[in-house]
């Protein structure tokens, strides 16, 4: 009787995975560093949105193009 073949990932394929798990590690661990030291500061993590009035945000100014 015939098996299948059982297909083996790549080595480039088994990187992949582990790098995607050490990010989503690392992220874990930086939220939660990020989440102690604002609750040893009583401030709140992540941080709202600032209130920013609209004459205090940024606004795109469009310069002319000067004739070469």
């Amino acid at each position: 009787m015939n098996q299948p073949k059982r297909l083996w990932p790549s080595l480039a394929e088994i990187e992949r995975e582990v790098v995607a798990e050490s990010r989503e590690w690392g992220r874990q661990r930086l939220q939660e560093r990020l989440q102690q030291l604002a609750a040893e500061q009583g401030e709140v993590f992540p941080p709202g949105p600032s209130q920013v009035s609209r004459s205090q945000s940024a606004q795109r100014v469009r310069k002319r193009k000067t004739d070469r």
